[in-house]
């Protein structure tokens, strides 16, 4: 993952966490890394530099969440 890619998804997790308790995690997570993605792109950057691996946005997601 780039610093680009790092930075944008640090910022947009921290900014679209539900306040109200997770029900499902395993969902959440999914599509919140669908969002993010959405946003980067529309934001410019390509989806290589989010996850070059694809579960690196998942565990970048539940990271945050503990």
């Amino acid at each position: 993952m780039s610093k680009r890619g790092r930075d944008f998804l640090y910022h947009w997790i921290s900014g679209h966490l539900p306040d109200d308790p997770i029900v499902d995690p395993v969902l959440m997570v999914i599509e919140m890394a669908v969002d993010a993605k959405r946003a980067a792109k529309a934001q410019g950057i390509p989806g290589e530099e989010i996850d070059e691996e694809t579960c690196q946005i998942y565990q970048f997601i539940m990271q945050d969440l503990r």
